[in-house]
């Protein structure tokens, strides 16, 4: 059973296997095929994170983790895994939760800015060959350079309008910057904005202290992002949750081996993840899984197969629960096959087979021991969760977000002075001072009037010049880095 320093997930007759909480950031996968058992798996670990005073972050692929924030009901399946457990102390009672929704629909809103996002992310979520995703590296340079803030959608398509204007200006600093590639990547926006994408890119920002907040009697709250309409958009639900843990490696301070995560983060339906990242993207992806341990926080990824996972990921989740897989085609054995090699073995016990016989709600499980060793592979039957399974109902969720700690600081988006304001301003500029040199100088000829690109091109030198000693710097996902120049 659980203790202050362990999380109990469930029992049998190999024993009971609880998670070390000191060991909890060493990331984990549950896996298994569907109806299985996965999302109460993943809720009991939410419960459990959250009664020892760890923070959680989760999507909601399904609608169905919302149940959550209310109290189990007792039934006749419940009392019968509370016997075989022999659990005497189970006690329905929510966890303190706050929903989410990057549409504001069904939870507070989620924005980042594109500045923040970043042009590794950014490129991979507007599916762009390798030219264009050069010439967005070079917009981003432009705009850190001159010190033009991407918010949102409309400063990065007016930063690329005025670019495409202005290439011969910027060709011997940042190299050729075709027309073609610009108009291809502002037709990538126009398809992310009519996918709802550009309620996500703005103000205000999400403050990471708002995902790891611990309640008045010690419970860490859990943060539930609806990703119900995410998952139809795959990268758009991969490119969030990505740009998230980069938010979360960057800011976070180095905090070693501490007796408790201070965030424990859930990725489900993971493959979403990989499913077509480019190669660079998936180093990138490794390094900081490896890397963000360090940093207190526990990675969690939920999917079908571990074979979902690239191998180098795979190998640093050091604790798994996996539910029951079938084997009806080749493919399926496969995935089986591999599901048993990622256990350590207990000896006379017949892992590929006991994988394909799993009944709903049981599972193989090893997590690591005090050393950091796996333990041996053990059979056992999940501890059911204390909080309802199931979702709120549509009344239940809106008076939740009543009395919600966050309500109002998300609500109204703010749109402060950016690229778009900037740039449209130095055009104005530009053509004010160009009507004003040709009417002081009507009688001068063989002399073009200085041109609104060239008077912008000016401008910006001086924009640039005025931006020494303020150099932006990115992290390995491209986010911001430093306190001062994140929010300008």
């Amino acid at each position: 059973m659980s203790d202050d320093s362990t999380l109990f997930l469930g029992g049998g007759k190999d024993g009971d296997v609880a998670l070390r909480l000191r060991m909890a950031n060493r990331h984990g996968l549950i896996a298994g095929a569907t109806g299985t058992g996965k999302t109460v798996s993943l809720q009991v670990l939410a419960e459990n994170f959250s009664r020892a005073g760890v923070p959680v972050f989760m999507a909601d692929v399904k609608g169905d983790l919302s149940g959550l924030a209310k109290p189990g009901s007792p039934n006749e399946k419940i009392e019968k895994r509370l016997k075989e457990l022999k659990i005497k102390d189970w006690n329905p009672r929510p966890c303190p939760v706050v929903f989410w929704d990057l549409y504001g629909e069904n939870g507070h809103p989620i924005r980042a800015t594109i500045s923040e996002m970043g042009p590794l992310l950014l490129a991979n979520l507007l599916e762009l060959n390798d030219v264009q995703e050069g010439v967005l590296y070079a917009c981003f340079k432009i705009a850190d350079d001159q010190g033009l803030l991407l918010l949102d959608l409309k400063d990065l398509r007016t930063l690329l309008t005025y670019i495409a204007e202005n290439a011969k200006q910027f060709q011997k600093d940042y190299g050729n910057l075709a027309s073609t590639s610009v108009a291809a990547i502002q037709r990538s926006l126009l398809v992310l904005e009519q996918q709802g994408a550009e309620n996500f890119f703005g103000e205000p920002a999400l403050k990471l202290d708002d995902l790891m907040q611990v309640d008045f009697s010690g419970n860490g709250v859990v943060s539930v992002l609806d990703a119900t309409k995410l998952l139809p958009k795959p990268r758009l639900y991969a490119t969030f949750l990505l740009w998230l843990l980069a938010e979360l490696f960057e800011q976070l301070p180095e905090v070693g081996d501490a007796d408790k995560p201070k965030l424990v983060f859930f990725f489900d339906e993971a493959h979403l993840l990989f499913d077509n990242a480019p190669k660079a993207l998936l180093e990138k992806i490794e390094q900081v899984v490896r890397l963000i341990r360090s940093k207190g926080v526990g990675v969690y990824f939920i999917s079908q197969s571990p074979l979902d996972i690239p191998e180098d990921v795979l190998g640093q989740l050091g604790h798994r629960v996996q539910h029951a897989l079938r084997a009806f085609t080749p493919k399926d054995q496969k995935a089986v096959k591999a599901a048993a090699q990622t256990f350590r073995a207990r000896k006379g016990f017949d892992v590929e087979s006991a994988i394909t016989e799993l009944g709903t709600g049981e599972a193989l499980a090893s997590v690591l021991d005090e050393k950091g060793s796996p333990t041996p592979v053990a059979r056992i039957l999940v501890r059911p969760p204390e909080s309802r399974i199931g979702p709120l109902t549509d009344a239940e969720r809106a008076e939740h977000m009543k009395r919600s700690p966050l309500k109002g600081r998300y609500d109204q988006t703010v749109d402060r002075e950016s690229a778009y304001e900037l740039l449209n301003k130095r055009g104005e500029q530009a053509a004010a001072a160009a009507a004003q040199h040709q009417a002081e100088a009507p009688a001068r000829r063989g002399r073009e009037p200085e041109s609104m690109a060239t008077a912008m091109a000016k401008s910006a030198a001086r924009a640039i010049g005025s931006q020494i000693g303020r150099q932006i710097v990115r992290g390995v996902l491209g986010s911001l880095l430093g306190g001062g120049s994140r929010r300008r």
